[in-house]
């Protein structure tokens, strides 16, 4: 079989290209971070790379038809975290310039048989559901079926990170039976995803699939098997430097220090620095650490309390560090030969703010390539 070709927008350092693997054909890739198409050009080369605004590229420049859209469209104004402007925001509101394409492309006869959109789960709940509805309507109006999965990072990963793919099959491409499920189904199917679900109007849920994906194997690495001793990035902190995060712990963070020091072995956990409120009311900064053998979700940097550090607890001591780059782009999932930027705050800017690789890789052998066979077999019984 021909190899299945691809575009992708908002590449960031290729991580879904990444996912998808040699066996995908990709046709374009964008990203407007020219510090992250520099990364995807050392990674992927340059020869489908476009570095700019998804505002600005027009159709022409998109080369042939492609099977699949992939767009990891920004999260930030839809993220729990951000100012909850949702699709109208500056970042998240590029969906529509991206979505525009695709309509253009039905337009000239080049409409896409498969699309994947993927984004923090908080898309779910944004403006009460109304943004995810109205992403659903614009995929409706281009006549795909569509539904979507809640998938964590710590299913294949010791990473806490939940992410919603959208995934669009044109009506025309008709799945299978075997890739459909009689209704939602746990652990794609969140509590928040069939709510969302429930908000969709009679005429959108006539378009909806509930797609059938089976579990991953039983993950068999844990944090202690992607932390390095000695990165050479990132220094351990003095005695006087991780004492000072520790004073920043509340009583059930304190305890947990508490119960690795006598757990007798040496214990890896991590550790982010949250702004919370007091009794008073007022803000203070806390440090909150984790040892259940998986990483916090990796954020993009902005400052430093939201970057993550290792804690090792071992002989009554407890040491702490920064996250190194390396560790960052495994808990990622990408390969050690995967070419990361020499500064650090790129390197942890472009893994905070990637997709998955198993993920990735794992929708893709389970529906994406299924679903394309599918495609390839059609045109062949048309032609």
């Amino acid at each position: 079989m021909d190899r299945p070709t691809f575009y992708e927008f908002f590449a960031g350092g290729g991580m879904a290209r990444a996912g998808l693997g040699s066996s995908w054909h990709c046709l374009f890739a964008n990203d407007f971070d020219h510090k992250k198409g520099e990364t995807y050009r050392m990674n992927w080369g340059a020869e489908a790379l476009h570095i700019g605004d998804v505002r600005a590229i027009k159709t022409e420049q998109l080369p042939g038809q492609a099977e699949l859209v992939w767009a990891s469209f920004p999260c930030q104004d839809l993220s729990l975290a951000g100012a909850g402007a949702g699709l109208a925001g500056e970042r998240s509101g590029t969906f529509w310039p991206f979505f525009d394409l695709v309509r253009k492309l039905r337009a000239e006869g080049r409409q896409p048989p498969l699309l994947a959109l993927e984004n923090v789960c908080g898309a779910l709940t944004s403006h009460g559901g109304k943004d995810f509805q109205k992403i659903c309507e614009a995929l409706a109006e281009e006549d795909y079926l569509f539904g979507a999965l809640a998938v964590d990072a710590a299913l294949f990963l010791p990473q806490s990170r939940p992410r919603l793919f959208i995934l669009a099959a044109r009506k025309d491409v008709a799945p299978p039976q075997q890739l459909l499920g009689q209704g939602a189904c746990a652990p794609f199917s969140t509590p928040g995803l069939i709510a969302a679900h429930g908000r969709l109007s009679e005429k959108l849920r006539e378009s909806w699939i509930w797609w059938r994906l089976p579990p991953p194997p039983l993950r068999n690495k844990g944090l202690a098997d992607l932390i390095e001793s000695d990165p050479p990035d990132v220094l351990w902190h003095s005695r006087e430097e991780t004492q000072a995060l520790i004073a920043k712990m509340s009583e059930i963070n304190l305890a947990k220090i508490s119960e690795a020091k006598k757990a007798g072995r040496r214990t890896i956990g991590t550790l982010y620095r949250r702004t919370r409120y007091n009794s008073a009311g007022e803000k203070i900064q806390r440090a909150e650490a984790r040892f259940d053998d998986i990483a916090g979700c990796l954020r993009t940097p902005a400052g430093g309390s939201s970057r993550q550090f290792v804690l090792i607890v071992e002989k009554g001591c407890v040491r702490s560090r920064l996250m190194s780059a390396r560790e960052t782009a495994r808990l990622m999932g990408l390969p050690e030969e995967y070419i990361l930027p020499e500064r650090y705050n790129e390197a942890y800017h472009l893994t905070g703010d990637g997709v998955v690789v198993p993920a990735v890789r794992h929708l893709a052998a389970h529906i994406l390539e299924p679903l394309i066979k599918l495609v390839k077999q059609k045109q062949r019984e048309v032609a």
